[in-house]
């Protein structure tokens, strides 16, 4: 029996959006729910043990709710690669929660989720009770920005699970010298898929067409003015302590411009940190508590 109930929701452009709805164990149902935003190219299996836990929690279990955005997972695919911008996907986050009946919530952004957020706050603040950014703030490197174009912009079919874990840990390990044999078979687990035969990546290819147009040799833009808006919000900023595309010198100026904020290190992780390893799991649960 899955943990969890797959629903779908139809966007105004007519796609399926598909969300994990994670619902807590007795006594939940009055805390704030939790809706959980993965990064560019993942899905809401990224957070399945993130989820897991915090609606399992025996003293403050609440609802959790992940989501494929849309050409990930279980959504359908754009027809146009041009829509695939945290633009849309915010509103596609906002649709979802208008029609599951969240209108106030705590949200977990990983990267690209993050991004979302800063918009949201622009658009619907008191849709945000309090926020955690793993591994994102308002501005990115260009180094792991390039080395995400170029990791999608490479299509790799492993054989089987076993040799997409072998895969993952090769490209990623030096990063994330704390994972265990397990998490980077769960990683497999979470990124790819079955499709006639052979292992895919979970998402639509052209993800990485907005990226390949990008012109790496101006500066990237920021978004130091909507991260002004967020702040406003409790608000809790992961670092993952190998990240190339989050530097300490955006944290240091992100917790210097807004030192209410809190931050903390996702030690022996780069980008982007998983949420359920010990010690980080912790702390972020901690957070969501006060909420």
């Amino acid at each position: 029996m899955e943990d969890f109930i797959s629903r779908f929701i139809t966007t105004t452009d007519g796609l399926q959006l598909h969300v994990r709805d994670y619902a807590p164990l007795s006594g939940g149902a009055s805390r704030l729910p939790v809706i959980c935003l993965p990064g560019l190219s993942r899905n809401s299996r990224d957070f399945h043990p993130f989820a897991e836990r915090l609606s399992k929690d025996t003293t403050t279990p609440r609802r959790v709710v992940a989501i494929d955005y849309r050409g990930r997972g279980r959504s359908s695919r754009d027809p146009d690669p041009t829509h695939y911008n945290v633009g849309v996907e915010c509103g596609d986050v906002l649709a979802i929660c208008d029609a599951l009946g969240i209108a106030h919530a705590i949200f977990v952004g990983t990267s690209r989720g993050g991004l979302i957020l800063h918009i949201m706050a622009t658009l619907q603040p008191e849709r945000i009770a309090a926020a955690v950014l793993n591994d994102i703030g308002p501005e990115i490197e260009a180094e792991g920005l390039r080395d995400i174009r170029d990791y999608l912009s490479r299509q790799t079919a492993p054989d089987d699970f076993e040799a997409a874990a072998d895969h993952l840990e090769a490209v990623h390990g030096t990063a994330f010298p704390a994972l265990t044999r397990r998490d980077w078979l769960d990683m497999a687990d979470a990124i790819y898929v079955e499709e006639n035969g052979r292992l895919v990546a979970d998402h639509d290819p052209a993800l990485a067409v907005p990226l390949q147009a990008m012109d790496f040799s101006q500066p990237l833009p920021t978004l130091w003015p909507q991260f002004a808006l967020l702040a406003q919000k409790p608000l809790l900023v992961v670092r993952g302590e190998y990240s190339k595309l989050f530097s300490a010198k955006t944290l240091a100026r992100m917790k210097a411009q807004e030192p209410n904020i809190e931050i903390t290190t996702a030690r022996g992780q780069g980008h982007a940190p998983l949420l359920h390893q010990p010690g980080l799991f912790e702390r972020v649960e901690a957070f969501l508590d006060d909420y």
